[in-house]
């Protein structure tokens, strides 16, 4: 791995994967919001910038020319199909051997055998009805977004992310490919964290094509349920 692009990269998780990625040596290619170029500042000469919205699939195809891999955040905020236009622009450009590694939430299933707790579907529900009530999100284009990724032959992975927190780094976070293994119990993961794992796994090969279900290592259910304990 040579060079990276980062789709989202002035948000909390984006900024936390370019430095991971800076880190490792990796040239970096960011995109992100006009508006929010300012956030970057930090890293001024040492990564290359493409402002623009990141369903703009211009910006996405001059972006990832040349990338190695591609990180990127699939929010689902707005109502103008970001996260499935991005995921489509990506898809589209990216170097026919890349890795592609986008990132979203514990709500997505690759293979409906994901277990959840009442309490998470129906605060999903709610979040969901009030997002489009108010035309905040579309989490539905998220699920869309992931659809396709999950029908494409390309090198992917999609990271599903419990409920975040801000603190040290703690270590690579815990996988487990479904939603109610025990191991994800504790259902937290430190941001920077959930960065550090969408680094990695672009040379993680035993992820490829593969919705790994992440928990911060330090976490209880992770301390009781690792393997090998």
């Amino acid at each position: 791995m040579r060079s990276v692009c980062i789709v989202g990269a002035s948000g909390k998780l984006g900024r936390y994967m370019v430095q991971h990625a800076l880190d490792r040596g990796y040239a970096v290619h960011a995109v992100c919001r006009p508006q929010s170029v300012t956030k970057l500042d930090a890293f001024k000469g040492r990564i290359t910038l493409f402002p623009g919205f990141t369903n703009d699939r211009e910006i996405i195809r001059k972006a990832v020319d040349g990338c190695d891999g591609v990180l990127t955040v699939l929010a689902p905020w707005g109502v103008r199909q970001y996260a499935s236009g991005t995921a489509q622009a990506v898809l589209d450009f990216a170097e026919p051997e890349a890795r592609l590694v986008f990132s979203c939430g514990w709500h997505i299933t690759q293979d409906g055998l994901d277990v959840y707790s009442r309490t998470f579907l129906t605060v999903l529900k709610l979040f969901t009805w009030i997002a489009r009530f108010l035309r905040l999100a579309e989490i539905d284009d998220q699920v869309e977004a992931c659809r396709r990724i999950f029908a494409s032959p390309r090198r992917w992975t999609v990271v599903r992310g419990s409920d975040l927190e801000e603190g040290p780094s703690q270590g690579l976070p815990l996988w487990s490919r479904h939603v109610g293994d025990p191991v994800l119990a504790s259902n937290r993961t430190r941001r920077v964290d959930f960065a550090l794992f969408m680094v990695a796994a672009l040379d993680m090969d035993e992820l490829i094509r593969q919705a790994p279900a992440i928990v911060g290592c330090a976490t209880p259910s992770a301390l009781a349920h690792r393997p090998g304990t």
